[in-house]
């Protein structure tokens, strides 16, 4: 059932509305709907980082992308009455586990409230067919299982960031069965096919160019390469499912098309990549080592870089689980899903983005290079 080709023809002059948009991930999705020709518009705060791949792409240039707080109500619900999308992709949240430590109540109205004002806005939106609420892989109480976390397990996010996002999946169970149930909820009914479809998404740790967010791996990595200084490793040892970010968005997208067309594909669904492709932290930036070093990049002058290392510097952060891993099984049989790119080719992605992007090169053309071996690596 999985196909590139009907996802693309599917997206086509559809009207998607993306929360997050100016963000890593919401990024990448803008850029590869746009490709496929639908018509795309943004809800989101200013870009979290500086630089950003949001500027970086000019992404802002070839969607309708409003500026603005998912814990706003009022202005959420202007756009959706402007827009009338058809699909929603809800990302918009506080992403970071050691931000929410600082800020658990900001992290709460974002990642809470911010999910019920979207699907307030979407069950009084009815030109909304299909949802998809993204959360992450942290959502399970984490037990240090090594088997792989499936969708039935308990929800019980340990720090605010995980917790919020367990509450998100709890708020979003709660809206389908009081105000999208086809068999009692008849005001919120889009046609005769019944009201919108609503599912969830835990995705893993997601990797790739592009992303230059604070307490994250690939972006310190990516720093530490820039500024020819080792890179500090805070937890060599926590293993963790990486997959590359188109992994998740194609998966999102699928899920999203399929119950637009049959609610029986409403569900929660976990996308992580295959059991090789969860690694451990000093793993992880070994390889990105690795792999840079082979670029014999040279400096502003012309000069040799120095080789790339890291260094294990534990600074008594926050607790931070240390073995998570995602059991996939049910997106694979439902749909006949499976991951594109190994973690080994992950990192030759995300290393060449960054290396193009450090050297001043066609960071556009890169990237849609990227997306285009994405889709032919998966046919």
């Amino acid at each position: 059932m999985y196909s590139f080709e009907q996802l693309s023809y599917f997206y086509k002059d559809k009207k998607i509305l993306i929360t997050g948009h100016t963000g890593f991930k919401g990024s990448w999705l803008c850029r590869v709907l746009t490709k496929m020709g639908a018509k795309v518009s943004g809800f989101a705060l200013e870009p979290p980082t500086n630089p950003s791949i949001f500027n970086t792409l000019n992404i802002e240039n070839s969607i309708n992308s409003y500026i603005g707080d998912v814990r706003d109500l009022k202005a959420l619900k202007a756009v959706f009455e402007k827009e009338c999308p058809e699909i929603v992709i809800h990302m918009a949240a506080q992403p970071l586990v050691r931000e929410s430590y600082s800020n658990p109540v900001g992290t709460y109205e974002t990642n809470v409230m911010g999910t019920v004002n979207v699907l307030e806005c979407c069950r009084n939106t009815k030109s909304v067919r299909s949802v998809v609420n993204v959360t992450t892989d942290k959502v399970y109480k984490n037990n240090e299982w090594e088997r792989g976390y499936v969708e039935t397990d308990y929800l019980d996010g340990y720090d605010p960031y995980s917790n919020s996002k367990s509450c998100s999946e709890l708020v979003t169970h709660s809206y389908i069965q009081s105000f999208f149930n086809p068999e009692t909820c008849k005001e919120n009914l889009v046609d005769d096919l019944g009201p919108a479809r609503i599912s969830t998404c835990r995705a893993g740790n997601v990797i790739g160019g592009g992303d230059f967010a604070t307490d994250r791996i690939i972006p310190d990595c990516f720093r530490a390469a820039a500024n020819m200084e080792d890179i500090i490793v805070r937890n060599p040892y926590s293993t963790r499912p990486y997959e590359h970010v188109l992994e998740p968005l194609f998966a999102y997208l699928m899920v999203a098309k399929e119950q637009f067309e049959d609610r029986k594909y409403m569900g929660n669904y976990n996308v992580g990549p295959d059991d090789d492709s969860n690694v451990n932290t000093g793993n992880l930036t070994d390889m990105f080592c690795e792999k840079w070093n082979k670029l014999s990049l040279s400096d502003c002058e012309g000069n040799p870089r120095p080789l790339l290392k890291w260094i294990n510097k534990h600074d008594g952060g926050p607790h931070e689980a240390g073995f998570l891993k995602l059991n996939c099984d049910k997106l694979k049989k439902t749909f006949d899903w499976h991951p594109v790119w190994d973690i080994n080719t992950t990192m030759d992605k995300l290393v060449e983005w960054y290396s193009v992007y450090l050297n001043k090169g066609d960071i556009e053309a890169c990237t849609d290079r990227q997306i285009e071996e994405f889709i032919n690596s998966g046919r």
